[in-house]
């Protein structure tokens, strides 16, 4: 193996190409440049930085919903109390105003105005035509999630059809919030709170893919949270990890057992919680009052019941997306380890407006909504507001009809729209269990309500089905289910039907909080995730010797006589491999060409684990390593330079650096998704 070289090099000539630190077969990236040392050693050492000094006063999550979205603290002092923001001005009847709608409002002049129920209503009160100026945004945080060439420059649209960079909107957003934050701190301690005192924790789905993780880590910086400079002081947690962590201190009073049933995987119902739904919405309109939530710094009781090696599955079901995690206990300190990679999509209870929306173009005409969408955004805004406090009654037991007001320009428009009025649109739609009662609403039949359940629910249920086909999540002892959509009780009832034999269904009581509180958490102790699995398989493109037979001929390179096989693909990580926080990856290269004085290392990221070129498919550069070496003292330095390059893993970010042996010479760099 001795033969293997590698170089650095402009990345704009045919000069330079990593390669591999496999012996067998090659795999290599890049243009031609370095070659891998052998033997290649890999290091899973954990980076002494990582449990640096908490110099923090106060740890500040923000969870920015697809829907509604909020922020929680605890000071590092008195770990145990965990802070629920004020209440917000403005709420809407029927729905707990612990967050804020995730809406956004810039003046005509596109500068901030207001956040959520502030914006809403400003908007609402504005004069029709005024309205059409303003740009009102909301529901965009699924952007991040549906768009596959995510970069700074994606656009996101207003109601009012105009264009705005995502960008500035979520960095708009995390300053309101960090405004918001560091006024009611201050408040409390009764002196200026600096934000170098907090460490602040944003929660994002785990089934986003990289670019989006890195895009709000961005949009964190623009807003003035954190630095690049200072990356420690911003976490990106993710939303099923933060909830797992607050279920583990959860005791038995303070969340709901669905599984009111006969002995399920050797537990009998005695250790059930009773009555089920009715106890449940006590508790949440109970504990809707308090604003402090006490985390008793125990293990809660069913975690006492976990042995190690037990599983659980957290279904993190949001706005836009539902997330599913399954998490391994490994005690004694009840550390969580990831144990197959979070999976999900976009089912969140987003689904249940569009299939509204859907069943108003059926009754009024696809033309007619889009139009009304435009031309009276505010009055469109109104009536999905009415919706929504609708859709919260719905039951599996309820009998009574569920009233949405129409608002008075929706009938008029649709008048002159059409020329008859909308009484007339629904005799003629003929669709079944939507009638106009004379008060100006359309009242729906608790079936026509469930129907739009319905779509979004199946989904759910079918990819939890897909979930407990793996065989590492045959032997799951508790479902957790979490997150705002998990508050209805259609979708608690499917899951319960659904899994209710194989494991137990649990819903903590303030289900729509559990990711805030856990994010807090989380943010004061950060180790407490121990092992991840890595979403992609990441590798360096090198150059290895070509060898006949083995190496596709359009690979061969020959340069001073050696011939070389480019474009290998030297894998430091496979796609769902576990990974330690912090754990390193060491491999080193070697320039190809000895005299090279600029070594290029480029980084690849691929969703498939089986990858052998850097030209394979799907495979896409995420970062470039320049160690420049010239000015360095070549007195010393050996005839086969040695390039350390290491990977560090296991956090929502991931960096790279390169090391000149020799000269101690140094660079590094974080995974860039967004720019490549």
């Amino acid at each position: 193996m001795a033969d293997k070289e590698a170089g650095g090099g402009d990345p704009g000539s045919r000069e330079t190409a990593p390669t591999s630190a496999y012996s067998s077969p090659a795999r290599s990236l890049g243009d031609t440049g370095i070659t891998p040392l052998s033997p290649s050693h890999i290091v899973n050492d954990a980076d002494p930085n990582v449990s640096e000094q908490q110099t923090f006063l106060v740890v500040v999550a923000i969870d920015f919903g697809t829907t509604s979205s909020g922020y929680a603290y605890s000071f590092t002092k008195e770990p145990e109390c965990i802070h629920v923001m004020r209440r917000w001005e403005g709420g809407d009847p029927g729905v707990s105003n612990q967050k804020t709608p995730t809406t956004i409002l810039l003046t005509p002049e596109r500068k901030f105005h207001s956040f959520g129920y502030a914006a809403r209503d400003f908007y609402h009160d504005l004069d029709p035509n005024e309205a059409k100026q303003w740009l009102y945004l909301e529901k965009f945080k699924m952007k991040l999630h549906t768009t596959g060439d995510l970069t700074m420059d994606t656009e996101l649209t207003a109601a009012n059809g105009k264009k705005v960079k995502a960008l500035e909107i979520f960095a708009y957003a995390l300053q309101y919030f960090k405004e918001q934050a560091l006024k009611e701190l201050s408040d409390q301690a009764g002196s200026e709170f600096e934000n170098s005192d907090v460490r602040w924790v944003i929660t994002v789905p785990a089934i986003w893919k990289q670019p989006a993780k890195q895009f709000m880590r961005q949009a964190a910086y623009q807003a003035g949270l954190a630095s690049p400079e200072n990356s420690e002081q911003l976490i990106i947690a993710l939303e099923p990890e933060a909830a797992s962590i607050y279920c583990r201190k959860l005791r038995l009073h303070q969340m709901t057992d669905l599984s009111s049933k006969a002995a399920v995987n050797g537990y009998s119902s005695s250790d059930t919680v009773g009555a089920g739904f009715a106890q449940a919405k006590e508790h949440v309109r109970r504990n809707r009052q308090s604003r402090t939530f006490l985390v008793e710094n125990v293990i809660g009781e069913i975690w006492s019941e976990l042995e190690e090696g037990d599983k659980y599955v957290v279904v993190d079901s949001g706005g836009g997306t539902v997330d599913l995690t399954v998490h391994q206990i490994r005690l004694p300190e009840g550390h969580l380890k990831e144990l197959y990679k979070a999976t999900g999509g976009p089912y969140g209870s987003l689904g249940v407006d569009y299939e509204f929306e859907k069943l108003l173009c059926k009754i009024f005409g696809e033309d007619f909504i889009e139009q009304f969408k435009i031309k009276r955004p505010a009055a469109w805004v109104d009536l999905m507001i009415a919706f929504e406090s609708r859709k919260r009654a719905a039951a599996p037991d309820r009998t009574n009809p569920l009233n949405i007001t129409l608002p008075f320009s929706f009938i008029d428009y649709y008048k002159k729209f059409r020329g008859h009025s909308v009484e007339h649109a629904l005799r003629k739609s003929n669709v079944d269990f939507v009638k106009w009662s004379s008060q100006g609403m359309l009242r729906m039949s608790p079936d026509a309500m469930n129907a739009l359940f319905k779509p979004t629910i199946d989904s759910i249920i079918e990819h939890l089905r897909d979930l407990f086909q793996k065989p590492e999540v045959s032997t799951v002892k508790f479902l957790f289910l979490v997150g705002g959509f998990a508050e209805a009780p259609l979708l608690q009832q499917a899951v319960q039907a659904a899994f209710g034999d194989k494991c137990r269904v649990i819903i903590p009581q303030d289900v729509g909080l559990t990711i805030l509180k856990g994010a807090v958490l989380f943010g004061l102790d950060p180790a407490v995730i121990k092992v991840r699995r890595s979403p992609l398989t990441y590798g360096v493109g090198v150059l290895n010797r070509y060898v006949e037979g083995k190496h596709p001929p359009e690979k061969l390179l020959v340069k001073d006589g050696t011939r070389w096989c480019t474009d290998v693909f030297d894998k430091f990580i496979s796609a769902d491999q576990s990974v330690a926080l912090g754990e390193l990856v060491k491999r080193s290269y070697t320039p190809a060409k000895p005299s090279q004085l600029v070594i290029v290392i480029n980084i690849y990221s691929s969703e498939l684990d089986d990858v052998s070129f850097i030209t394979d498919p799907g495979v896409k550069k995420c970062g470039t390593l320049r160690l420049d070496l010239t000015g360095a003292s070549s007195t010393n330095v050996p005839a086969r330079r040695e390039i350390q390059t290491l990977m560090q893993f296991g956090d929502t970010e991931i960096k790279a650096t390169a090391i000149d042996i020799a000269t101690s010479k140094s660079v590094k760099v974080g995974i860039d998704f967004l720019n490549y």
